[in-house]
């Protein structure tokens, strides 16, 4: 038997004995104005359509719309990011411009209705809008133009502020978005609209579910522009870019597994970071809790703590009202 010089003097487990004491000394917690909402809004439908993949998810009309923004407000959420599937797509995603546009719509919408109780984030971003799937237009032999492209989202950019969009998304991954989309808004006098770089956003298996909620039509894949994930170190060079550019916020995605990534921009970085709990983190958590084989309320808690711990100052998650609900029970 080993013999201990003093028995019992150093015992973390003090610390560890009741709710009291693990709430005293918990590290990081998760705070409801940490979480975003991202909405799916889809042109066409005449009630609410159920995401196969994604229980619980839903493509909203512009009628069900305000109910949900509404419900993130008085939950006290940080805010709502919007994705919107038009009717018609074409090559250069007109629609995505078009003021009259399901999303630019949807913004105006949800900003009425937040009236300043969160912020109303809009995805700047093409695919959803193009007939062929990709983030940006192509060129005549098939490869995505980045600088065309370009021109695009400063449209986006104006477009969405137009609506009353308090914060942009810049999800393509085109090099020099963020100067492109700053210089646009500032130029149009909506230098009050935040843009948030989604500058490590890598090419993952885990978008899946999220390509079904807004009817992708993407053949191929998007590697030539979302980063490798096997890369770490260029993360840190993304991020360096975007915010030499102007971004007010900047992202890793997906959250998860990328949580050292996610580490590594929140030690280095001088703007604040979100990450995102993407649609196939989501979907695993929700198929293992209906077949049983998890707890499903605290993985979900654990999952975007984990994200919290790692640096994430806030995170967008499908999770987020219902967290928030959990969260407010915690101190009633």
């Amino acid at each position: 038997m080993t013999e201990h010089p003093h028995p019992g003097r150093v015992r973390p487990r003090r610390l560890r004995a009741t709710p009291a004491m693990r709430r005293l000394v918990g590290e990081v917690d998760v705070q409801p104005r940490q979480l975003v909402l991202p909405l799916f809004v889809r042109e066409g439908l005449a009630e609410p359509r159920p995401i196969a993949s994604m229980p619980g998810v839903v493509q909203h009309t512009l009628e069900s719309l305000p109910a949900a923004v509404a419900q993130a407000a008085d939950a006290r959420l940080g805010g709502v990011m919007l994705f919107a599937v038009p009717e018609l797509r074409d090559a250069t995603g007109t629609q995505a411009t078009a003021s009259d546009g399901i999303l630019n719509r949807a913004i105006a919408v949800a900003a009425r209705e937040a009236g300043g109780a969160l912020v109303v984030q809009a995805d700047l971003c093409l695919d959803e809008f193009t007939d062929h799937g990709h983030c940006g237009v192509l060129t005549a032999d098939g490869r995505v133009d980045n600088d065309a492209t370009l021109t695009r989202y400063a449209e986006m950019a104006l477009a969405q502020a137009a609506a009353g969009a308090d914060l942009v998304g810049l999800s393509g991954m085109m090099d020099g978005q963020t100067g492109v989309v700053r210089d646009a808004l500032d130029q149009a006098g909506a230098d009050e609209v935040a843009v948030l770089a989604y500058a490590a956003k890598y090419a993952s298996a885990f978008y899946g579910p999220f390509r079904d909620a807004v009817e992708s039509q993407l053949e191929g894949d998007r590697r030539t522009y979302q980063m490798d994930p096997a890369n770490r170190r260029e993360a840190a060079r993304e991020v360096a870019i975007d915010v030499a550019e102007g971004a007010d916020v900047v992202m890793v995605k997906p959250a998860l597994a990328y949580l050292d990534v996610l580490a590594d921009v929140a030690a280095s970085s001088p703007v604040p970071v979100a990450a995102y709990a993407v649609s196939g983190e989501y979907a695993m958590i929700e198929a293992a809790a209906a077949a049983g084989w998890i707890e499903r309320e605290r993985a979900i808690r654990e999952s975007v703590l984990s994200i919290r711990r790692a640096g994430a100052d806030h995170v967008l998650t499908y999770h987020a009202t219902e967290l928030a609900g959990w969260l407010a029970e915690e101190y009633r």
